[in-house]
C-alpha cells in the first residue's frame, strides 16, 4: 500500500512542476517551435542516443570483469529495459536492471549487478561533473545574469571537488576492503541487526570490493574512462543536435551546460523519466542562456523525448520478446531469495584478495 501511495505521490508532483512550469505558457507559439524542428537533426540525436545505451552495455560488461563473465547482448537488452522502466515508473526503476540481468545471463548475480551498478554510477556522476566544470571555464555569462553565472560556477566547483573525494573515498576502500568489511562483520553482529539484512549488505561490500578491482589495473581503468568519455559525449552531441534542430543560437559549450542542468532534473524520482522536473530544469537552462521560455519549453519536450524514446522502444521490445519469468522475477527481488542467492553463488573474497 505504501508503494503505491508513494507512487501517486511522485505523479501527482510531475503533475504539479509541469502545471507551475508551463501555466503561463503561449502554447500558439509552443507549438509553431513544434513544427519548425529539423526532422534531420533530431533523426540523428536519437541514432547517436542508440549508440549511448550500446557503450553503457560495453562499459558494464568490463566493470564486470573482475567478477563474472557476460554477454553483449543480454547487457545491452537489460540496460535498455531499465530504463524503460525508469521512464515509465520514475527512479524506483533503478532496481531493474540487476534483477533483470541474472535472468538473462545465469553467470551474472543480484549482487554482482548491483556492485558493478554502484561504479558505473560513481564514474557517471565524476563524468558529468567534469563534463559540466570545464564547460564552464569558457561559458559566457548573459549580460544581467552574472550573478547567478557566479553561484552555478559554484556549485559546479563543489561538485568537482565531492566527486574528487568521492574517487579517492573508493580508492581507500578497494585498498582497505578487507579490514573494514571485517569490521563492520563484528560490529553488526548484533542480535538487533537481522540476520538476513546483515548478509545482503556484507555481500555487497564484498561484491562492491571486487568491482573495485579495476582500480589495480590501468588497462581497466583505462577502458572504462575511455567507454564513460564515449558514452557522455553520446549524450552531449544530441543535445546539441536538438538545440540545432530548433535553430538556437548557442554553442556546444552551451550544450554541455544544458545536459548537466537535464541530468541534475532527471535525478527527481518522478515518473514518465522525471518527468516535470527535467523539464523544467532544461527549459530553465535554457531560458537563463536567453532562449525564450516558448522555445525553451518545445526544447526541452523533444530533448526528453530524444533522451528516453530510444530506450523505452527498445526494452519494450526486449520485454515481450525475452525469455523471462515474472515469478523468479518477483522471487529475485525479495530478500529471503536474495540470501539464497548470496549464499550459493556469491564468490570467494578471500580467494578474489589473496
Amino acid at each position: 500500500m505504501r508503494k503505491y501511495l508513494k507512487f501517486i505521490l511522485l505523479v501527482l508532483l510531475a503533475v504539479l512542476i509541469l502545471w507551475w512550469f508551463f501555466r503561463n505558457l503561449d502554447w500558439n507559439e509552443v507549438s509553431q517551435s513544434l513544427r519548425k524542428a529539423d526532422p534531420i537533426y533530431l533523426t540523428l540525436a536519437v541514432v547517436i542516443i542508440c549508440v549511448g545505451y550500446l557503450l553503457r552495455a560495453i562499459r558494464w560488461q568490463v566493470l564486470l570483469e573482475p567478477i563474472t563473465e557476460s554477454g553483449l547482448k543480454e547487457l545491452f537488452a537489460t540496460t535498455t529495459v531499465g530504463y524503460a522502466a525508469i521512464f515509465l515508473i520514475g527512479r524506483a526503476g533503478e532496481i531493474v536492471r540487476p534483477m533483470w540481468l541474472p535472468m538473462r545471463d545465469r553467470r551474472v548475480r543480484p549482487t554482482a549487478a548491483v556492485a558493478s551498478l554502484a561504479v558505473e554510477r560513481v564514474f557517471d556522476l565524476a563524468s558529468l561533473i567534469c563534463f559540466f566544470s570545464v564547460s564552464l571555464i569558457w561559458f559566457q555569462a548573459r549580460p544581467g545574469l552574472e550573478n547567478d553565472f557566479a553561484y552555478i560556477k559554484l556549485v559546479g566547483n563543489l561538485m568537482f571537488a565531492g566527486a574528487a573525494v568521492g574517487v579517492i573515498a573508493l580508492i581507500v576502500y578497494q585498498r582497505k576492503s578487507s579490514v573494514i568489511i571485517d569490521w563492520v562483520s563484528r560490529a553488526s553482529d548484533r542480535r538487533l541487526i537481522p540476520g538476513s539484512l546483515r548478509t545482503v549488505f556484507l555481500s555487497l561490500m564484498r561484491q562492491l570490493a571486487a568491482s573495485l578491482e579495476i582500480l589495480k589495473s590501468w588497462r581497466e581503468i583505462f577502458w572504462v574512462t575511455f567507454w564513460t568519455i564515449g558514452l557522455w559525449l553520446a549524450i552531449s552531441v544530441p543535445t546539441w543536435l536538438v538545440i540545432l534542430a530548433f535553430g538556437l543560437p548557442l554553442s556546444f559549450v552551451d550544450s554541455i551546460f544544458i545536459m548537466g542542468v537535464a541530468s541534475m532534473g532527471s535525478l527527481v524520482p518522478t515518473p514518465g523519466g522525471a518527468a516535470g522536473a527535467f523539464h523544467a530544469a532544461t527549459a530553465g537552462g535554457l531560458i537563463l542562456l536567453g532562449v525564450d521560455r516558448e522555445a525553451a519549453a518545445a526544447t526541452s519536450i523533444i530533448m526528453h523525448l530524444v533522451y528516453f524514446a530510444p530506450a523505452v522502444i527498445f526494452g519494450i521490445y526486449y520485454f515481450i520478446h525475452g525469455d523471462i519469468s515474472i515469478e523468479r522475477f518477483r522471487s529475485l527481488m525479495s530478500s529471503e531469495h536474495a540470501v539464497e542467492e548470496i549464499e550459493t553463488d556469491s564468490p570467494d573474497f578471500e580467494t578474489i584478495h589473496g
